[in-house]
């Protein structure tokens, strides 16, 4: 994953865009019939359950839009919800809590999902050494919050982007004139520029991991639309020579399956990609 520094820039860009598209020029609805000295109070009311997330996000929200309003919070991110729980108030000028307030209900309600999803892998993963990633399979402009959602939600984050982590999949292999000219091309390009990026090469067969195998450097193999028969004889090939990581078509189902093959993390895009948003509301009071 990217530096801390590189992740909170992330989250203000996307703060910063979400603020330009739903505020704009003004919002005139407040605007035209609320008094600009007019003082608020409104709560973050849950209307389903799961785990909730984006607590901290939203703080983000009301600080930039607004750095007089005040949060008192009652749920912290990662904690469980239930209908009627109350996960903090906000109180202050009430034209900023209108505008804090659809930035910060889409994010919380998608980041809430996401959490409550992956927490649900990460119970089905419970007892085995196999832990849950995510993909880059996310919403363009949004990652940095769905990411940071699975980390609340217990999961472990995948590469953040292209820059931050080399993954040689099939067709990068097939491109290179296969998986041992790939291996030795990356290498040599973060040598030549300075580069200190883990190395992880997807193998399609058991015969793409014992190349995999032949060369030094593999930070992790990504043994992937392996069954659970192949996926134990990859493990068993493997060893200690490096990380394994299993994916392709896991589902809840076969998670626990996958997991009791010996892998080290499976990665699933559904964490993020396949989720219904968390019921919520901001009311005032």
């Amino acid at each position: 994953m990217i530096s801390e520094a590189k992740f909170q820039h992330e989250l203000e860009l996307i703060i910063k865009n979400g603020i330009r598209e739903d505020i704009g020029p003004g919002d005139y609805s407040s605007l035209a019939c609320i008094p600009a000295d007019a003082k608020g109070k409104a709560k973050l009311l849950v209307k389903d359950e799961g785990i909730i997330a984006g607590v901290a996000f939203a703080k983000m929200i009301f600080a930039e839009v607004d750095a007089n309003l005040v949060v008192e919070t009652f749920i912290n991110d990662g904690e469980k919800v239930k209908y009627g729980d109350v996960v903090f108030h906000v109180s202050g000028s009430s034209q900023s809590i209108l505008r804090a307030e659809r930035l910060v209900l889409n994010s919380m309600q998608r980041m809430s999902a996401i959490a409550t999803k992956t927490n649900h892998f990460v119970q089905l993963l419970e007892g085995t050494k196999t832990k849950i990633l995510d993909t880059r399979k996310t919403t363009p402009g949004f990652r940095a919050c769905e990411k940071w959602a699975v980390k609340i939600g217990g999961g472990e984050n995948h590469r953040f982007a292209l820059y931050d982590m080399i993954m040689l999949k099939d067709n990068h292999n097939d491109f290179a004139g296969g998986i041992t000219h790939a291996i030795n091309k990356t290498k040599a390009f973060l040598a030549e520029n300075n580069l200190d990026l883990k190395i992880i090469v997807e193998a399609r067969n058991l015969d793409e991991i014992k190349e995999i195998l032949e060369n030094e450097g593999v930070y992790r193999i990504l043994i992937d639309n392996f069954n659970f028969e192949d996926t134990r004889t990859a493990v068993a090939l493997i060893g200690d020579k490096c990380l394994t990581e299993s994916s392709g078509n896991i589902n809840e189902k076969t998670i626990r399956q996958y997991a009791e093959c010996g892998v080290d993390y499976i990665s699933s895009g559904a964490l993020i990609h396949s989720v219904y948003n968390m019921d919520l509301s901001l009311k005032a009071i």
